[in-house]
């Protein structure tokens, strides 16, 4: 008889850290995880930053989507500046909630999604999962309408055909993804930079009044006691937090290969965060921009009622006596969907990788993902034409925050708990800050609805 070979014993499954139930299964992204190297920690502040610049454009721009242009250019046509100080508060609560999304990712070494995964019962996790899937096929809806609406003003395409023409982008997003993900933040940061620059010229052919600008950053009283201001007002700061964003960027701050000790995940969150404040911060002169221009340009000047992105670009050229004013003003508008594109389809896979284990071809992803937006855009393009496609408009921000409190409650939980972020974990100020904000969130957002579904 031959001889058996002696079986091997079982591999003991990894152990759970503390405060978790179970051990890490998969990298998040695990297609780039790790992939960009991080100088050593005797370097220079500058080259520090350089290695982790990128992340916090990705995220900034779900701070500039199509769906938040409504909002800014209704709050400047209607009320001047008075706004512009809900835009810089609304800018000063996400770049706090990003900190605490970034912080999770590094310290744990897991994202939002595979945290509530772990956290929570399989039940809950799918209800989290199927919420967040429901928001990131709203946010590509905005992305769809904002796109075909730009191709629409800029070569007079009709809408439903924008509309059909949004779904190849899915092979432009597969081509860079397979060129490696510092080429997709530098392409997120060349189409922000022409949004940017795009701006630019639009407030200073506007020419604002800058004493009043200065002044709408300063909130004011009227804004809590007058109904229309707090609607709009309302509006602006629920349409600012993007639950997919914090999904987002708790997992790309981890395509950095910083080490695994506590100075090194310190170093990663102090530029983690410093990245994403400072693109916010271009988030924020986006939005600030878009409701200078319409109080500027519309208030006080008959035009006082627009709101729709098509009626914004037609009344810029004959008020501003620029062509080229309205012209720029599509072409952000088209780079702005064609961001939000890149970033959704990274979300989308972030999320059902996290939540389900599971992982699809990325083309596959991307057209389940666009399929659900483009149908119901281009149903409602054919029957009811640009009023339609601004009405779906509004109802894609109306879902994104219902899905805002299943994101963010989560991410504050875990951020707090010192089992599962050990000496990382929130100190007390920070985590009554970070209710306070969730708190001031949710419960706008909740009148927000409130008054969307009464008229």
């Amino acid at each position: 008889m031959s001889a058996t070979a002696p079986l091997s014993p079982p591999v003991a499954p990894a152990p759970a850290p503390p405060g978790w139930r179970h051990a890490r299964r998969a990298n998040s992204l695990s297609e780039v995880f790790g992939s960009i190297a991080v100088p050593e920690a005797g370097a220079s502040f500058w080259r520090k930053f350089r290695a982790y610049w990128g992340p916090g454009l990705l995220v900034a721009v779900g701070y500039m989507d199509p769906g938040n242009w409504a909002t800014d250019l209704a709050g400047g046509a209607r009320y001047g500046y008075t706004l512009l100080s809900v835009v810089l508060i609304s800018s000063g609560f996400a770049m706090f909630l990003q900190h605490l999304a970034a912080k999770l990712g590094i310290a744990t070494g897991r994202d939002l999604a595979q945290a509530c995964r772990d956290h929570y019962s399989r039940p809950v996790s799918l209800g989290l999962w199927a919420m967040c899937e429901i928001a990131i096929a709203a946010c590509d809806l905005a992305e769809v309408i904002g796109s075909a609406i730009a191709l629409n003003l800029l070569f007079g395409l009709p809408l439903a055909w924008g509309v059909v023409l949004t779904t190849l982008d899915v092979l432009v997003v597969l081509f860079f993804q397979h060129k490696g993900f510092r080429l997709i933040e530098s392409l997120v940061g060349g189409l922000i930079l022409l949004i940017f620059f795009c701006f630019l010229y639009e407030i200073i052919a506007s020419h604002p009044d800058w004493r009043a600008l200065a002044g709408g950053l300063l909130p004011r009283p009227e804004i809590v006691t007058s109904p229309g201001t707090l609607y709009v007002a309302i509006g602006i700061l629920g349409a600012t937090v993007m639950p997919h964003n914090l999904y987002l960027h708790s997992s790309i701050v981890q395509t950095r290969a910083f080490g695994p000790d506590e100075t090194a995940k310190r170093t990663a969150i102090k530029f983690a965060t410093i990245d994403s404040t400072v693109a916010l911060f271009l988030a924020f002169f986006v939005n600030a921009a878009i409701l200078v221009v319409a109080a500027a340009t519309f208030h006080g000047k008959g035009h006082d009622n627009v709101a729709d992105i098509a009626d914004a670009h037609k009344l810029l050229t004959p008020v501003l006596g620029a062509g080229a004013a309205s012209a720029l003003f599509a072409v952000a508008l088209l780079a702005s969907g064609q961001n939000s594109t890149l970033t959704g389809t990274l979300a989308g896979q972030i999320v059902m990788e996290g939540f389900l284990d599971l992982k699809l071809k990325p083309w596959v992803r991307r057209l389940i993902t666009r399929l659900i937006a483009v149908v119901p855009a281009l149903i409602v393009t054919i029957l009811y034409g640009e009023r339609g496609t601004g009405q779906l408009l509004v109802l894609s921000q109306v879902v994104l925050s219902l899905q805002l409190s299943f994101a963010v409650v989560p991410l504050v939980l875990f951020t707090g708990d010192k089992l599962k972020m050990g000496v990382f974990a929130n100190r007390p100020a920070v985590q009554v800050t970070a209710w306070v904000v969730s708190g001031i969130i949710l419960v706008l957002n909740v009148y927000l609805l409130w008054q969307t579904a009464v008229g």
